[in-house]
């Protein structure tokens, strides 16, 4: 590892950290009521939808709300792709996409995966990304979001049954949150050389003729251009991670510098750190908070640096032939970027649910692509989707408490209330769900042909190709959208296998939390004795860190140990 690359770290870190009060203070504000300066346009939206902001709603109606919302978002959106040749703003005159291609970009967009099969500068028209893809990215985050502020009112709930009203934790997300944060990011992408147009595609000649796949001399580059900023800043702050262009954070047009790459990278992360002191507040004990962001901060930063210390090593063959002789992996990289920065980014978009890369993670060295693909194996709670990886990291935080209470032979409690049979019963869903659609999911891909057909890798084929596999319905299963870029997932059976593992794996999971929220909203709050573990210290920190990596290691280390493992065994 370098100092230089060390010293990118530590500036991020540092940053990041530095956001989270503020921030989290302010989105506390928000869904307690006090921010009300788009109050007009607030009462507009409601009126629009025909719902009454201040009805409360147990934990079954809030779902079911959160649900009907969601799933109609996700028909829009496969309505407009399939309807996209008919349809305004499509200055490339892109024909309509196949329905099973449409069916797992609906569903990867309304479950805050942004899983893409595709690339989006030659399939999507700017109306189809505008209207479909970037208005996902604000509700969809905006669910995830109402999901975790519903957990946390349940948390803090005395005897009742009212978790608030999603209609309301909704808009307000947007209007409030994401809205005014994207607007702000989306300026200082634009001023940093990212495009912002309704132009269609830019045609520039060439310095110097090269010869085409055809033969034939080509003079002239087609440069895609759209509005790219917008959808940009969104799927950064909302930790949906769908590029407009192929390649996309490292794409230039997406991230064309440092100060760009430094603002995208921190927003992966801003808000989802963030919450954990909004959590905190809202409940009346910051403590609760921190010790929740010490103890992801705490698995997410050894997990960082094993990242750059495996791609700054590089690769023994290469550095032994002298291809590489300052060391280091720059393979799938882009020099601007650098060894840190791309290995900064891969832990913290797989860490945060957000699956947007400025680096090739095919490309990565065995251990440095093992790393975030383990991060997204966590459950995504390290720190996770926005509302998303926080409530996954407070159903941990349910089973660390139970665990204790096996220990010491006592009723386990948290945050003053009993946990009992059916939280348990709740939080090993939301545990067991994911890992079951993801290894489940790669055994039938690498058994039956059409999966199999998809590996086009060269590298390792039997271990660098079963990662590729295993990486796919991982980043599906949790809800990230990144991917090991040698498997061809644009094929009707990667397609339509992909688009149900998204769906049950982002709201196979609301729900039980959300059912969990309702159970503990109408507990009574057990006053603290001498057995209680306090949840605020340094040794529930650590109890909390060894669930999450011990449930990990124990589902995913089988699979890792056929896949990047044997492949890092490999002369």
């Amino acid at each position: 590892m370098t100092a230089n690359g060390l010293l990118q770290i530590a500036l991020f870190l540092a940053l990041l950290l530095a956001l989270v009060k503020p921030l989290g203070a302010y989105m506390a504000h928000v869904y307690e009521g006090r921010v009300r300066f788009l109050a007009p346009v607030e009462r507009l939206f409601y009126r629009l939808m025909g719902v009454n902001p201040a009805a409360p709603m147990s934990w079954k109606t809030y779902a079911a709300a959160m649900l009907l919302f969601n799933l109609l978002g996700l028909f829009v959106v496969y309505a407009l792709q399939r309807a996209q040749a008919l349809l305004p703003l499509n200055p490339q005159q892109l024909g309509a996409v196949g329905p099973e291609l449409a069916w797992n970009t609906a569903v990867s967009f309304a479950t805050n995966t942004n899983w893409q099969s595709y690339s989006g500068e030659v399939t999507l028209s700017a109306f189809t990304q505008m209207l479909g893809l970037t208005v996902q990215n604000f509700v969809s985050a905006a669910s995830g979001m109402a999901v975790l502020i519903a957990l946390v009112r349940g948390l803090r709930g005395r005897q009742t049954s009212d978790l608030g009203n999603f209609w309301t934790d909704l808009t307000r997300g947007v209007l409030y949150i994401l809205l005014p944060l994207s607007l702000v990011l989306a300026l200082a992408l634009v001023s940093q050389g990212v495009v912002q147009t309704f132009a269609p595609a830019a045609r520039v000649p060439l310095l110097q003729p090269v010869t085409g796949a055809n033969g034939a001399a080509l003079t002239e580059q087609v440069l895609p251009l759209g509005p790219a900023a917008s959808q940009i800043a969104i799927k950064q702050l909302g930790t949906n991670g769908g590029g407009y262009f192929n390649v996309n954070s490292a794409h230039p047009f997406e991230n064309p510098t440092p100060l760009s790459n430094l603002l995208e990278v921190l927003a992966i992360l801003a808000i989802a750190t963030a919450l954990c002191y909004t959590f905190g507040r809202m409940i009346g004990d910051t403590r609760q908070g921190w010790a929740v962001l010490a103890a992801m901060t705490i698995i997410f930063v050894p997990l960082v640096l094993v990242t750059f210390a495996a791609e700054q090593a590089g690769t023994p063959m290469l550095t032994a032939l002298g291809v590489a002789p300052g060391g280091g992996n720059m393979e799938g990289k882009e020099v601007r970027i650098g060894i840190a920065s791309s290995a900064l980014w891969a832990a913290a978009t797989t860490a945060a649910s957000n699956g947007s890369v400025n680096s090739m993670h095919d490309s990565f060295t065995p251990i440095g692509g093992m790393v975030p693909m383990w991060l997204i194996q966590l459950g995504e709670v390290i720190y996770g989707g926005v509302g998303s990886g926080l409530y996954g990291m407070l159903v941990f935080a349910i089973i660390a408490v139970f665990v204790a209470g096996l220990m010491v032979g006592r009723t386990p409690e948290y945050l003053g209330k009993k946990i009992e049979a059916f939280e348990i019963k709740m939080a090993s869903l939301v545990i067991l769900i994911p890992p079951v659609l993801v290894l489940l999911g790669t055994a039938v891909a690498v058994l039956v042909p059409e999966g199999l057909s998809s590996i086009l890798t060269t590298r390792s084929p039997a271990a660098h190709g079963f990662s590729e596999v295993l990486y796919a319905f991982s980043s599906a299963g949790n809800n990230n959208g990144s991917a090991f870029a040698g498997l061809n997932a644009n094929t009707p059976f990667y397609n339509i296998a992909l688009g149900i593992v998204m769906l049950f794996g982002r709201f196979g999971l609301a729900v039980p939390v959300l059912a969990i929220a309702g159970s503990m909203a109408a507990k009574k709050v057990t006053p603290a004795g001498a057995g209680t573990l306090p949840t605020h210290t340094p040794l529930f920190i650590v109890m909390l860190v060894s669930v999450v990596v011990i449930v990990g290691a124990l589902t995913f280390i089988p699979a890792l140990a056929l896949g990047p493992v044997v492949e890092a065994l490999i002369p």
